[in-house]
């Protein structure tokens, strides 16, 4: 599929259209994406998108919370998204006819949510709940905590927010948040699958286009530039250890040569981290590594789940494997990572969710659609010479570690 598949049109509001038309199916997926994100939540606050998003599904338009799920209900919508740190996005997928049914609820879900004050309690008390499983989820639980250590702005703080924040939140701020933050300017609508592009774009001026303004900027990411070891203690049986590091942003010309360095190291179980963490030394029972991107900032993080016996020597093997990438990669592993990394290119490009998202993030990122081919191109262009000389950039080090258990570990050298 070329790029000039991908229909773009943007309206006066400063909300962008942009849709792959897919005939032999009969469903279609959307994402509206806004450029506002818990990384805009005011301080004292932290949590509070996470609740808008929900508090938002309770009720909108003429619908109190309960008619609002059964016209869900009733024509079959998958629903995704809620906020990250740099958007806040709302979308689903459904049969084509019930597209513009579809859209109709998301418009009111966006634009005139209820935010009854009777609904935040229940909302607040499931977020409430969430933060308090983290204790249950060690291996979230760490990066919520790995995130705090490496970026020391907003970027750093958990959307999940604090018992504290959460308890503040009031009716008045989700009425503000709501009111302020989701605007067009910059907004971004991808709609893949069946449906007729000229009846598409009607739908959505009728529905958005009267909608005006724009949300106020996201703060720029600053992270730590030099490496940091952080403990969290907790009386467990297995000791949980993340890192992180400078990594290639997503806008970077040779992002595929940076995700295919990665698949060497977590391309499956014929990767270097499986194969020298776990089968060779039986040092973790899990372990993997993957990349992570805000605007123009990306960063690779690590993580191995072990016993805390073992876990100095998790710890060393892990760092030892990722510093021991930029001595070269063989071909036989490039081409083991080369076919995972397109098999996933291809059961996303198939999906017509992955494909909505897949659209919205690269002209958020990049301002433009990229194709399949390009993509797949990209992948087939990268050789060992390229990774080695990529990695001279973004060589791994100045690791950022946590870790969450009962031993306290030392920085490898």
């Amino acid at each position: 599929m070329s790029s000039q598949d991908v229909l773009t049109h943007t309206f006066s509001n400063g909300l962008t259209l942009a849709a792959e038309i897919r005939p032999a199916i009969r469903a279609a997926a959307f994402n509206l994406r806004m450029p506002t994100g818990s990384a805009g939540d005011p301080s004292g606050k932290e949590g509070l998108s996470n609740v808008l998003s929900d508090l938002c599904y309770r009720g909108a338009g003429d619908l109190d919370s309960r008619a609002l799920s059964d016209a869900l209900d009733a024509i079959g919508m998958q629903r995704s998204g809620g906020p990250n740190r740099i958007a806040f996005s709302f979308g689903g997928a459904v049969m084509s006819d019930h597209l513009e049914r579809a859209l109709d609820l998301t418009a009111d879900i966006v634009l005139r949510p209820a935010l009854d004050p009777k609904e935040l309690e229940p909302v607040r008390s499931l977020a409430l709940q969430e933060l308090a499983s983290l204790e249950d989820q060690p291996q979230r639980n760490v990066f919520i905590h790995l995130n705090r250590a490496y970026f020391t702005n907003e970027y750093g703080l958990s959307f999940l927010g604090t018992e504290e924040s959460l308890q503040s939140l009031t009716a008045e701020d989700m009425a503000e948040a709501q009111k302020s933050r989701f605007k067009p300017t910059g907004a971004i609508m991808s709609v893949a699958g069946r449906f007729d592009w000229e009846r598409l774009k009607d739908a959505v001026e009728a529905r958005f286009g009267a909608w005006d303004g724009s949300a106020p900027d996201l703060p720029q990411p600053i992270r730590r530039a030099d490496g940091c070891y952080v403990h969290i203690e907790q009386d467990t049986q297995q000791q949980h250890i993340g890192a992180v590091y400078a990594a290639a942003p997503l806008e970077h010309p040779d992002i595929y040569v940076s995700r295919m360095a990665l698949g060497v190291l977590s391309g499956g179980m014929g990767a270097r981290l499986f194969t020298e963490v776990r089968e060779k030394r039986g040092l973790a029972y899990a372990v993997g590594a993957s990349g992570g991107y805000l605007k123009g900032c990306g960063y690779a993080q690590a993580y191995a789940g072990t016993t805390p016996e073992r876990a100095q020597e998790t710890l060393d093997t892990l760092i030892a494997e990722l510093k021991r990438l930029t001595e070269g990669v063989t071909e036989e592993e490039l081409e083991r990572a080369r076919t995972g990394l397109l098999s996933s290119l291809v059961m996303g490009g198939e999906s017509t969710g992955a494909r909505a998202g897949a659209i919205s993030t690269d002209l958020y990122y990049l301002g433009r659609v990229r194709s399949l081919e390009e993509k797949r191109e990209q992948i087939e262009a990268v050789d060992p010479a390229s990774i080695a000389e990529h990695l001279k950039e973004f060589p791994p080090e100045n690791f950022t570690v946590a870790a969450l258990g009962p031993r306290r570990l030392e920085m490898p050298e």
